[in-house]
């Protein structure tokens, strides 16, 4: 067994995903939690060495036993909860079984309370579960750092899907719409190639450099205006932000739809920061990892393929702003905006994304917020 053994749960996730690529390529041995084998993600994970999954369900009777299998024989672990189940009791049992395996450096994937910066800001129920169960990783007493994730840049879809929704126009132009001011910051990670290597770096340090702090992963500050300047330089096609409410047109978990309305009181009408008033970025993050993938690049070289393999066939078509058609390639795969067939594009890092099924899951949304 390797000197590096990890604990992670819910592992398909775009988080949890991006840290086994990582760890198993620099060789750390890593038992993984998943609910079933199912999915192109798990599919991609087996392939990788040095992974082995724990097969189960934390929001079932086996939670206790699941867990103790997990922890065994760790030393460090990643732990992303979602609301599947009752996230805050997961969240304590995961806890708990860490401490009984003598974990060493336990890191929390956390959120803010806005209700506890004494601003009369309501609190966002799918962050404060989380912040709930980092107090309570506080008070049992492991050796614990809690990342905050920013937004997001795999949020942006073309599909239906409220609040990132990148809507496709008529011309090929795109419309994102969002409660968040126009000029108010937002950070934003690209959780798929950055939260990975970041851990590495976390953990490397250790638990005596990292006990007890809140680490902002967030490699970019910028508006929503920016944002979508960025993301129009790397697409190739205009990109227009619509300050406006939330827009929901789809079925969505009645818990979501909740978080969104209180999203859009607390982050868009009062105009609370994203991670409150107290934590800085992105400088924090970009000291602990500096290859990050900004917002452009991702636009450029990753949301077409993302889109593409979610069933989509914009990129296909010539617009004004450059893209090129299939006829006007050699090749007639889908094509980014330099004219490139895309599987010979040159991404960074090696990672290809896949569509996640968690983002097509009737009762799941992935990402920050």
């Amino acid at each position: 067994m390797p000197s590096k053994v990890v604990a992670t749960i819910n592992s398909t996730g775009r988080q949890a995903a991006s840290f086994i690529r990582a760890a198993a390529a620099v060789g750390w041995h890593v038992k993984a939690q998943i609910r079933n084998r199912e999915g192109l993600v798990y599919d991609e994970l087996s392939e990788l060495p040095n992974v082995e999954f724990i097969e189960g369900d934390l929001a079932g009777p086996q939670r206790k036993q699941i867990l103790d299998n997990l922890f065994s024989g760790a030393k460090i672990a990643f732990v992303n909860t979602t609301h599947w189940g009752d996230e805050v009791a997961i969240g304590k049992a995961c806890a708990d079984a860490a401490k009984r395996a003598g974990i060493v450096h336990y890191v929390y994937s956390s959120m803010p309370d806005h209700s506890t910066f004494g601003k009369n800001w309501r609190a966002l129920p799918m962050w404060s579960s989380k912040f709930a169960i980092e107090n309570y990783v506080r008070q049992i007493g492991i050796p614990a750092t809690f990342t905050y994730t920013g937004i997001y840049n795999n949020n942006f879809t073309s599909l239906p899907f409220p609040l990132f929704q990148m809507e496709l126009q008529d011309d090929g132009s795109f419309v994102w719409q969002a409660p968040f001011h126009p000029d108010d910051p937002l950070p934003w990670l690209d959780a798929e190639h950055d939260v990975g290597p970041a851990l590495l770096a976390i953990f490397k340090k250790g638990p005596n450099h990292w006990k007890g702090q809140r680490v902002t992963l967030a490699f970019e500050k910028l508006t929503p205006v920016q944002c979508c300047a960025r993301f129009s330089k790397g697409l190739g096609r205009p990109v227009e932000y619509v300050h406006g409410p939330i827009h929901v047109s789809v079925s969505i978990p009645s818990g979501y739809r909740e978080h969104l309305e209180i999203l859009q009181d607390t982050l868009g009408n009062k105009r609370a920061p994203y991670f409150g008033p107290d934590l800085e970025y992105p400088r924090e993050g970009r000291s602990i990892w500096e290859g990050w993938r900004g917002i452009e690049e991702y636009a450029r070289e990753v949301f077409p393929i993302e889109e593409y393999n979610n069933g989509l066939r914009w990129m296909e078509e010539g617009t004004e702003g450059g893209m090129a058609t299939p006829s006007e390639s050699s090749s007639t795969r889908p094509t980014t905006p330099a004219g490139q067939p895309m599987q010979h594009m040159a991404l960074s890092g090696a990672y290809t994304p896949r569509s996640h099924p968690e983002g097509m899951d009737g009762d799941m949304f992935v990402g920050s917020v």
